[in-house]
């Protein structure tokens, strides 16, 4: 996605206007506030005409309980809603992850989440639906095509009445959707009433679910869950990077419970005060794809770590492998942990010590111990330096023999460290870190961005009688030219090897998934001038000059511009689709009757 917004392509192309509200029905008691959608096309009416447990499947796959079996180990006891489906080896997955490793002795209450690989050959018959809901979202907030998330609820308690002499269940939320903070508070709303009432409730929060509005990018929903109603906002990729469009109450608000202001985000600085000398080289790992493995005491603290990392480069999206719990029994395990070849473009969260010694040939080691209050910790961080170490020990640190590019940023360190002498309260010293990285990832995919949009041809190379004009390819050594003058330079104080860091990165997977989807967009932006400047053509006129042959081959061709235009939701503006539907009528009618008859007949898909 453009991080600067549609406007970085300059002059070469128009941006549509936005569309007027359209109201949202719901059979639901929860609430939804339909926001201005940004360019892309009108509101989907296909929500009214939504089966039951559609909606349901809009937010989740399913909902699951694991517990521990003496002789069978780990199990899936329930899944709701009865019908969903999983795989015997998606199942075999989910028992294995929805549980501490033994030696992280995680009594009590615990949360943390899992991300495993999909089993082939599912489809839904909501595929067209999600991809129009998912059309608006941020880069990092789209639907993951081939994984998807658990979100854990993990109770241990004493009970001497069990042979094991421990309670031990899992109650966990199967997702596409990366929501973390979202449906980590949903869980802490159904476990505790899960744990106590048991089945019955989880079929009432199932029904609940399926009543909420399905999570459209800009919309503001209120969402009753067992009782309580949550308000939350679905950011969209038209917010302003590094803005929190915070979710305000109001006086109509008298039965919502709890206010989220992010679905998504993690406490930056909590995840990274172990190590937070090194972000800035951390922040280079990520960028690059390098493989990296975070050791942690226990899945919450291993999953926050995960996510902290794969969000730092925001609004830039990960787009290699990363898994913020993975253990021994993880069907991956083989293939990530063989030292027959070099490690994957993968970021891996582990608990078992075991671990230690199966990766300890990977090149870049986060170790980090438990996440106490900051203050706590901050001498033993000021005395930690980076080691280049073969082996690991215990203690906490980055074990990597990694030279970053950039000189390192005295400024945010020491920006930090004060606000730990001064007990700056953590959402500050959060916005302070989730700032830094934000400009840090601006300033380094500016100059990509201007020189991608310099590959696209001007808006009056576009001629509605030929075929849209193709984007210029990607050349390295020409965009590299542009640094000089247009580089990072111009918005960051860093020094060091830009252009050796923007090399390595271009033979990245983030690069590879950036511009794949940068050329799409800009491909589709081709396709909707074109199709604009073909509704501003007058065709009657036109076809006066043409033959009946000619007329019907102009029909067809029309006719599927008019389904490209749906079906890939082009970003034309508010009524273009309609001009050119009734442009296809009238040149049909301006033909004998007969061909009239079957031009009027609806095309085979």
């Amino acid at each position: 996605m453009a991080l600067q917004g549609p406007e970085e392509l300059g002059e070469q192309v128009e941006e549509p206007e936005d569309l007027d509200d359209q109201d949202a029905s719901s059979i639901s008691p929860a609430e939804e506030i339909t926001l201005p959608p940004g360019p892309g096309g009108d509101e989907e009416p296909e929500e009214a005409l939504l089966l039951p447990w559609d909606r349901f499947s809009t937010w989740l796959h399913c909902i699951c309980v694991v517990g521990f079996d003496l002789e069978l180990g780990q199990a899936v006891e329930v899944i709701y809603p009865h019908h969903s489906k999983l795989s015997e080896k998606e199942k075999t997955s989910i028992c294995y992850l929805s549980f501490p490793d033994s030696n992280s002795g995680c009594l009590g209450d615990t949360q943390f989440c899992f991300r495993f690989r999909q089993g082939s050959n599912r489809k839904t018959s909501l595929g067209c639906f999600l991809e129009n809901t998912d059309r608006d979202a941020p880069p990092c907030l789209k639907r993951d095509q081939g994984h998807y998330y658990g979100y854990v609820y993990f109770r241990q308690v004493r009970d001497k009445s069990l042979k094991r002499g421990y309670f031990q269940k899992s109650l966990l939320l199967i997702s596409k959707l990366p929501y973390v903070t979202f449906f980590h508070s949903l869980l802490k709303i159904m476990a505790p009433e899960y744990f106590e009432k048991q089945e019955p409730c989880l079929e009432a929060a199932c029904n609940d679910i399926d009543r909420w509005p399905s999570p459209h990018p800009g919309r503001i929903l209120t969402l009753p869950i067992m009782g309580v109603v949550i308000k939350v906002r679905i950011p969209t990729s038209y917010d302003k990077p590094g803005t929190s469009q915070l979710v305000q109450s109001t006086q109509t608000d008298s039965q919502v419970s709890i206010v989220l202001p992010t679905i998504h985000e993690v406490d930056l600085f909590r995840c990274f005060y172990p190590v937070f000398f090194h972000i800035q080289m951390l922040w280079e790992l990520v960028l690059l794809g390098e493989a990296l493995v975070v050791m942690a005491p226990s899945p919450a603290e291993s999953s926050d770590t995960v996510l902290a990392l794969v969000s730092c480069i925001s609004p830039l999206r990960y787009c290699s492998d990363f898994r913020p719990y993975f253990t021994i029994h993880d069907s991956e395990f083989k293939e990530y942990t063989t030292r027959t070849q070099a490690p994957p473009s993968v970021i891996l969260g582990v608990t078992n010590p075991f671990f230690a010694k199966t990766l300890q040939h990977w090149p870049h080691i986060i170790r980090i111990g438990d996440m106490k209050q900051a203050g706590e910790m901050a001498k033993q961080m000021k005395v930690k330096k980076l080691k280049n170490l073969k082996t690991l020990d215990s203690k906490p640190g980055v074990y990597t023999a990694y030279k970053p590019y950039l000189n390192k940023d005295e400024e945010i360190i020491k920006q930090l460290q004060k606000g730990v002498q001064q007990k700056r309260p953590s959402p500050a010293q959060n916005a302070i870190l989730r700032r830094y990285f934000l400009e840090l990832t601006q300033s380094f995919i500016i100059p990509l961005e201007r020189y991608v949009a310099s590959l696209m041809p001007l808006q009056k190379s576009i001629s509605p009688w030929k075929a849209p004009p193709q984007l210029r390819p990607f050349i390295q050594q020409d965009f590299m030219k542009t640094l000089e003058k247009a580089g990072p330079q111009l918005t960051s104080r860093l020094k060091g090897d830009w252009i050796g860091l923007y090399r390595n990165f271009l033979k990245s997977p983030n690069f590879d998934g950036w511009f794949r989807n940068r050329r799409r967009e800009m491909t589709q932006k081709l396709e909707a001038l074109h199709l604009e400047a073909l509704c501003e053509e007058d065709l009657q006129q036109r076809i006066q000059q043409h033959s009946e042959v000619e007329t019907v081959d102009l029909v067809l061709k029309l006719k599927d511009k008019l389904i490209q235009a749906e079906k890939e939701q082009l970003p034309v503006r508010p009524g273009t689709v309609a001009k050119l539907r009734a442009h296809i009528e009238a040149v049909i009618l301006s033909l004998p009757e007969d061909l009239q008859g079957i031009l009027h007949k609806p095309s085979t898909p």
